[in-house]
C-alpha cells in the first residue's frame, strides 16, 4: 500500500513549494496570488531512510487548495470540498502555517477543521513554514497553540530542516492506521493525457472515469490550472479481479500563445503541452458544438512533434442532434485537422456518461500497437516486395537508389530503420508512400511512426542473415 500525505493550510502558507521540493520537480504552479490551487494535485513522492527507518519510501503527497479562500470564480466551496475529499483519504496529514506571520485567524479556521472532520484520528504533521534558518526558529515556536504539538520548523526555498521534515514524515506514517484496501500495482501503468481547449469537457470526463468529483467543474473556462494525475479502476477482464487501472491526466485548457493572461496561464499552458509528452496515448477532446480552431490545430503539431498515440473524441455530441452524423462529422475532420488521418475517432457525452468504454478501449489499443514489434526477416520481406513494386529514382547523376535491410530499432513509437546506400534519393515524396503502404499492411495502423534513413556503404555477413531471418 502506498501511504497518502495531504497537505493542508490557509492560502499562500508554502503547500505547493513543499510539494514541489519533495517530488524534486514543479508539480503545483507556485505562485503569489492566493488561490492558484483549486483541485487536489497528487504525485508520487520518495523520502529517504532515515534515523529508525532504513529503505527509503514511496508515497503518495497531495496538495490542495488554500482554506478560506476567496475565488473570483465563487469556486470557494468545490475548494472546500476538494480539501475534505482529501482529508477522508489521508493517511497522515500535514498541516503547513506561515512561522514569519504567525497565527491567523483563517490558520484556526484550519485547526479547527481537523478537529472536527475526523482528520484527528489520522497522524497531524504540524509544519511552520518559511523559518529559513536557525535565528527564525524563536518565533516559531509561537504555531504550538494551535494544538497540535511541536512543529516541524522548516523552510521550503532554503531546505532548512529539510532532514528533520522526512524523519517526522516517516514517523507519522508508522504510526498511521493501516488502511485495508490495497491500491492497484503502479508498475507499467497507461497514462492518459485529457488535452484539449478550454471549456472542451477535459474535467468533466475525467471525474465521469474517476466516478467521483475528483477535479473541479465550471462553466467558467480557465478552471483548472495545474495538471492533474487520477488514478483511475476501470472494469478489465484479463486484469486481476476483473479490474485493471490507469493514469488519467486533466490538464489546463491550450490557447493561443497571444491570448494568454499572465504568468498563471502561461505555465498552466506550459504543463499541459508537458503532459502530453509525459503520456502514452493523448485523448483530444473536441467541442462538437464548435468550429476547429487554432488551438485545436495547436494541439494537434504537439500531439505529432512527440510522436503521441492519439484518440479524436468528439465531446457533447448529445447536443448536436439533427444537425450533422458521426460520417459528416468525420468527413468535416479529415479536411479541417490535417496530419491526424490516421487516429481513431470516437463521439462521446462526457456529461452522460455515454461512449467512455469506448474511448478508453481505442487508448488502450493505441497503446498496445505503438508497443508492437516486428521481427527483422518479416520486415525485410514486406520492404523487398514494397521496393521491386516502387523505388525512388534515380539522381541526375544515375545513381542507383539500394535498400539493404529494415529493422525496428524501437517501439513507443514504432521505429523503423531503413539502411540504403544514400539517404537522399529516398526523398520526402517517397517516405510518404512508404509510410502509406506501412500504415496500410502493417500492424501500426492508426499510431505515429518514425521511419529513419540511414546510409550505409554495404552489409555485413551478419547482417545478411538476419535481414532473412525472423527475430
Amino acid at each position: 500500500m502506498t501511504p497518502r500525505l495531504v497537505i493542508v493550510g490557509r492560502p499562500n502558507v508554502g503547500k505547493s513549494s513543499l510539494l514541489n521540493l519533495l517530488a524534486k520537480r514543479k508539480v503545483s504552479i507556485v505562485d503569489p496570488t492566493a488561490g492558484v490551487t483549486r483541485d487536489r494535485v497528487a504525485t508520487e513522492v520518495t523520502l529517504p531512510a532515515t534515523d529508525g527507518h532504513d529503505r527509503p519510501l514511496t508515497v503518495e503527497l497531495i496538495d490542495t487548495g488554500g482554506v478560506g479562500i476567496v475565488d473570483n470564480f465563487d469556486l470557494g466551496a468545490d475548494i472546500e470540498r476538494q480539501i475534505a475529499e482529501g482529508l477522508a483519504e489521508a493517511d497522515v496529514v500535514l498541516f503547513v502555517v506561515d512561522a514569519q506571520a504567525g497565527i491567523t485567524p483563517l490558520d484556526e479556521t484550519v485547526a479547527k477543521l481537523l478537529r472536527t472532520s475526523g482528520a484527528q484520528s489520522k497522524p497531524i504533521v504540524l509544519v511552520a513554514n518559511k523559518v529559513d534558518a536557525s535565528n527564525f526558529e524563536a518565533d516559531a515556536w509561537e504555531v504550538m497553540q494551535l494544538g497540535f504539538g511541536e512543529p516541524v520548523m522548516f523552510s521550503a526555498v532554503t531546505k532548512h530542516n529539510l532532514h528533520d521534515l522526512h524523519a517526522a514524515l516517516r514517523d507519522a506514517i508508522a504510526k498511521a492506521p493501516q488502511r485495508t484496501d490495497e491500491g492497484p500495482d503502479t508498475e507499467g501503468e497507461l497514462k492518459l493525457a485529457l488535452v484539449g481547449k478550454r471549456n472542451a469537457g477535459k474535467s468533466t470526463l475525467l471525474n465521469a472515469l474517476a466516478g467521483q468529483q475528483r477535479v473541479i467543474v465550471s462553466e467558467h473556462a480557465g478552471t483548472t490550472r495545474d495538471s492533474v494525475d487520477v488514478r483511475v479502476r476501470w472494469p478489465d477482464a484479463d486484469a486481476p479481479g476483473g479490474f485493471g487501472s490507469f493514469i488519467a491526466i486533466d490538464t489546463a485548457g491550450v490557447r493561443r500563445t497571444k491570448s494568454l493572461d499572465g504568468d498563471l496561464e502561461f505555465y498552466s499552458q506550459h504543463r499541459s503541452l508537458r503532459s502530453v509528452r509525459r503520456a502514452d496515448v493523448c485523448l483530444l477532446l473536441l467541442d462538437a458544438t464548435l468550429p476547429i480552431s487554432q488551438t485545436d490545430h495547436l494541439l494537434t503539431q504537439e500531439i505529432q512533434k512527440h510522436f503521441k498515440p492519439v484518440v479524436i473524441v468528439v465531446n457533447k455530441w448529445d447536443l448536436v442532434g439533427d444537425r450533422m452524423t458521426q460520417d459528416q462529422y468525420v468527413e468535416y475532420l479529415e479536411d479541417a485537422l490535417k496530419g491526424l488521418t490516421f487516429a481513431p475517432v470516437v463521439f462521446i457525452s462526457a456529461k452522460e456518461k455515454d461512449g467512455l468504454k469506448e474511448a478508453i478501449a481505442l487508448a488502450n489499443n493505441l497503446h498496445e500497437q505503438a508497443g508492437h514489434r516486428m521481427g527483422t526477416g518479416e520486415l525485410n520481406r514486406f520492404f523487398e516486395q514494397l521496393f521491386k513494386e516502387r523505388g525512388p529514382g534515380t539522381n541526375k547523376h544515375g545513381k542507383q537508389p539500394r535498400l539493404y535491410y529494415t529493422t525496428q530499432v524501437d517501439t513507443h513509437p514504432p521505429t523503423l530503420a531503413m539502411f540504403v546506400n544514400d539517404p537522399e534519393l529516398f526523398d520526402h515524396n517517397y517516405q510518404r508512400y512508404v509510410m502509406n503502404r506501412v500504415r496500410d499492411e502493417l500492424p501500426f495502423s492508426e499510431v505515429p511512426i518514425k521511419l529513419l534513413i540511414r546510409g550505409k556503404q554495404k552489409m555485413t555477413a551478419e547482417e545478411r542473415v538476419a535481414a532473412k531471418v525472423d527475430d
